[in-house]
Order: structure tokens, then C-alpha cells, then sequence
């Protein structure tokens, strides 16, 4: 059967840094508050960056890097809950500026767990198409959706883009597991853009852009449910975590990573992280862990990666991946 083979990763962030001590200066929190809640020390946030422009050069470093001409490109998945505008993709925006002229190209809204959504629906376009080389990525300009005046959630994301150029192939197997569930009954945990349409014709919409959270609720959703989605994928292939050789956990909130180690029995160090110098990036977190690793020479060939996102939806999403 044919599978999908990562053969090139690249990531982009915005040039600001802001750190905690920063927020501090406008909000009630502290360097030590943030800190020991959630992991985070600096995140990136976009000035003059966008979704789509943060997105495209990911694309054009993952051209450059593999050596790939643009016509040669099938496909462009786009992972995002931010996108600059709803209509055209940023999927679409970026092939068009890249000059993708036999791609087709579409954005996934699955939040946090969007990256590894978007693989796996990588993969099934290769089982039913004639497609050689792909892109997936995950986007995000976050801090537009943020209430810099609420520490709940101003403390936790960060913006930025990452993403793989992937070859079809018929080697072994790559993709190995998935497992990808959706929680809606628990939906109105974690929402953002929030637009609802007027009863009164020509009144403006009413609703609010900002994320709203129930951070309990997300912290004993994502304890519980990524490590049971981790698990029935390794059962899958009749293995255990123990087989893996490093997990790449949405970076949301180090309590959580190190949590869910804790419950798989794993050390923390199996468990790859850079949520302290980037905070939440949704969608690309992930794909920004692999490339910070892939590139430290940390993440070789051969060896097995767990990928699981969680987020709203609330869904949770694992793909265990043979590099």
C-alpha cells in the first residue's frame, strides 16, 4: 500500500519575543505564576506576520530545501484555526504564491489536534490518488484571538507555522496507527470566534473573538483522553508505548506532557518539548517540535514517533510514524 514519507521539515515564528515578565507589565501575573502552571516562558507573536505569510515560508524553505520544483507539488494541507479570512484557504493562498500550479490545496479546522488530523488525511489522499510529493502545515496567528486583558488564556499561546514536504512511496509502511476521536458533548470547554448571527436584519453581529476556556475541564480531558488515545493506537499494531522512542505531545502546558508520561510510565525525557520558549501554537506544535528535533539531530531515521494533539473540539488525535 502505498504510505506517505516525510523527506523535508521546515518552520517559521514571528521575530517578536514576549516574555512573562512583559505580560506582567499588563496584566496581574508573574514570570513565577505563569511558570509554574504552565511551563511557558517566551512566546512569539505576530507584528506584521500572518497566517498565510508564515505558512508560505514554510512552503518555500520545505522547496528550497528538498530541491523540489513547485510543479512537481500534488497537494498543500493547511492545519489552522486562525486563518487570515475564511475564504480563499490559506492552503490556496500560499500554492498560489509559491506558484503551485498542479497542487490542490485546502485548510483543516481541527484546532490543536489539526497537524495530525491533516497527516492522516494526507495519507488517504495518496490511497486514492495519483499524487507524488505533498505539504502539510500547521499555522497559526493565535494571539489575534487572545484578550490580552484575561491571564487564563493571554499567559498560553504563541503564534507560529511548521510544517513536512512528503513523498509517496511504496516502502514499508510509515504511517503505522491512528487513532482520532471527537468529544463534541464537551465543545463548549474551549471555543474562539465566537459570531452569532443577528435576529434583527441589519443589526451587527453579536459574540466575541477571544478564546474562553474552562481550563479544568481541558486539563482533565487532555490527562485522561491522550493517553488512552495513545494506547489503542499502539494496540493497533500489537505494541506498547515502551516501543516508541519519543512522543510529540501538543506543546499546550508542560504539567499535561509531563502527566500523561506519568500515566504511559515513561520518563519526561521521551516526551519533547519546547512549550517554554514557544507557548501554544495549536496546530503547530507538533510540526514545530519536529523540526526543532529533526534538525537538533535528536529525531533520526528509524525511529518510532508518537504524535498526539488535543484541543478543541474537544478531540484528541494519534498517529504513531516509523521515520
Amino acid at each position: 500500500m502505498k504510505t506517505v514519507k516525510m523527506i523535508a521539515t521546515a518552520s517559521q515564528v514571528p521575530k517578536k519575543v514576549v516574555s512573562n515578565d512583559d505580560l506582567a507589565a499588563m496584566m496581574d501575573t508573574s514570570d513565577d505564576w505563569i511558570k509554574s502552571r504552565t511551563g511557558i516562558s517566551n512566546r512569539h507573536i505576530a507584528v506584521n506576520e500572518t497566517t498565510s505569510s508564515l505558512a508560505a515560508g514554510v512552503l518555500k524553505q520545505l522547496i528550497q530545501d528538498s530541491g523540489i520544483h513547485p510543479e512537481q507539488i500534488s497537494y498543500v494541507i493547511v492545519a489552522t484555526m486562525s486563518p487570515d479570512r475564511l475564504a480563499p484557504s490559506t492552503a490556496a493562498t500560499i500554492s498560489a504564491a509559491m506558484g503551485l500550479t498542479n497542487a490542490f490545496a485546502f485548510d483543516v479546522n481541527v484546532a490543536c489536534s489539526g497537524f495530525v488530523y491533516a497527516l492522516q488525511l494526507a495519507q488517504g489522499v495518496v490511497n486514492s490518488l495519483s499524487a507524488g510529493y505533498g505539504v502539510v502545515i500547521g499555522s497559526e496567528v493565535l494571539s489575534k484571538l487572545v484578550d490580552w486583558q484575561d491571564r487564563s488564556t493571554a499567559v498560553l499561546f504563541g503564534d507560529g507555522a511548521a510544517g513536512v514536504l512528503l513523498e509517496t512511496t511504496q516502502e514499508a509502511n510509515r504511517i503505522l496507527a491512528t487513532d482520532l476521536r471527537t468529544y463534541g458533548e464537551q465543545a463548549e470547554s474551549l471555543t474562539a470566534g465566537s459570531y452569532e448571527t443577528s435576529k434583527v436584519w441589519q443589526q451587527p453581529q453579536t459574540g466575541s473573538p477571544y478564546f474562553q476556556m474552562d481550563g479544568k475541564a481541558v486539563y482533565s480531558f487532555a490527562t485522561r483522553q491522550v493517553p488512552a488515545s495513545i494506547r489503542r493506537a499502539f494496540d493497533q499494531i500489537e505494541q506498547t508505548p515502551d516501543d516508541s522512542d519519543y512522543f510529540l505531545m501538543h506543546q499546550a502546558n508542560q504539567r499535561i506532557m509531563n502527566k500523561a508520561a506519568q500515566i504511559l510510565g515513561q520518563p519526561n525525557e521521551r516526551f519533547l518539548s519546547n512549550v517554554s520558549e514557544l507557548g501554544n501554537t495549536s496546530s503547530a506544535s507538533i510540526p514545530l517540535l519536529l523540526d526543532q528535533f529533526i534538525r537538533q539531530g535528536v529525531i533520526q531515521r528509524g525511529q518510532l514517533l508518537t504524535l498526539s494533539g488535543f484541543g478543541a473540539g474537544l478531540s484528541v488525535g494519534t498517529i504513531i510514524y516509523h521515520f
